[in-house]
C-alpha cells in the first residue's frame, strides 16, 4: 500500500480548516469534561479531512436508525460494503443523549455518502443533519476530495462516544469520540492510485462536535473539530 501522505481527517484542529463558532464557557466546561473522559492518551498533531469511499464492489448498507425518534421521517443512507464505518460504544441509558448520538451517527454517514456519490454540495441527507455553519463547513471538506476525484475505502472505526448537554434550555450539546485511520484509505477515480497515511502519523483522530436542535427535534452538526494523536 503506498504511504504518500493523503488528508484523511474531518473536522478542525487549532491548524485546519473549519470555522468553529464562539466558544461560551459552558462549551469549554463541556469540552474539558469530555476529553479527560471520553479518549485516553494524548499528543500533539495535526489535522486534514475525513470521509468517503468508491461505489465499486459491494452492496451497500443502509442506516439502522433512517427513521427514528421524534416522529420525524430521517433520510435513508447507503454506504458500501468496501467501506466498513463501524460505532463502537455509541449508547446511553438517558434518552437524551441517544437521540443525539443517533444524529451524530447519521450526520457522519451522510457525509461520507456525499463522497462516494461525488456530491459536492453534500446530498439531501447532509443538508437533513446540518446546520448552515455546518453544511458549509462540510461542503468545503467535501470538495478537498471531489475536485481531486477522490473516494476513500476500507475500515473506520468510530468509539467512545460521550455526549454532554448545553445550557438550561437543553438544545445544544457536544459530542466527542475517536476514529482509527490504520485501515482507512483514498482511492483516485480515475488512475485508482491508493494513498494511506504516511509512516509514523498516529491513526487515531479526537473529534469534537457542536450540535443544535431544530423545531423538528434533529439533533444537527454545527461544527466540528479534530485533533490527531487526541485518543
Amino acid at each position: 500500500m503506498p504511504t504518500a501522505h493523503v488528508a484523511i481527517l474531518r473536522g478542525r484542529s487549532t491548524v485546519t480548516r473549519r470555522r468553529a463558532l464562539p466558544t461560551t464557557a459552558a462549551t469549554l466546561t463541556a469540552l474539558a469534561t469530555l476529553t479527560l473522559t471520553a479518549c485516553g492518551g494524548g499528543g500533539d498533531g495535526t489535522s486534514d479531512d475525513i470521509k468517503g469511499v468508491d461505489t465499486a464492489g459491494g452492496s451497500p448498507s443502509v442506516s439502522a436508525s433512517a427513521s427514528q425518534a421524534s416522529g420525524v421521517q430521517r433520510p435513508e443512507i447507503k454506504l458500501p460494503t468496501e467501506f466498513q464505518l463501524t460505532f463502537d460504544r455509541w449508547t446511553s441509558s438517558d434518552g437524551v443523549e441517544q437521540a443525539i448520538l443517533n444524529d451524530t451517527k447519521e450526520q457522519l454517514r451522510a457525509g461520507y455518502a456525499a463522497i462516494i456519490a461525488d456530491e459536492p454540495d453534500g446530498g439531501d441527507a447532509l443538508a437533513f443533519y446540518d446546520t448552515k455553519p455546518g453544511l458549509s463547513q462540510d461542503r468545503q471538506w467535501i470538495k478537498t476530495y471531489t475536485s481531486k476525484d477522490l473516494t476513500v475505502f476500507g475500515t473506520l472505526p468510530a468509539y467512545d462516544a460521550r455526549t454532554v448537554l448545553l445550557g438550561d434550555n437543553k438544545t445544544r450539546a457536544v459530542v466527542t469520540y475517536c476514529t482509527d485511520e490504520s485501515k482507512a484509505y483514498t482511492r483516485n477515480r480515475k488512475t485508482k492510485e491508493v494513498q494511506g497515511n504516511p509512516t509514523g502519523t498516529d491513526p487515531k483522530v479526537f473529534y469534537s462536535v457542536t450540535l443544535a436542535k431544530n423545531a423538528d427535534g434533529v439533533w444537527q452538526n454545527v461544527s466540528t473539530g479534530a485533533k490527531r494523536g487526541g485518543c
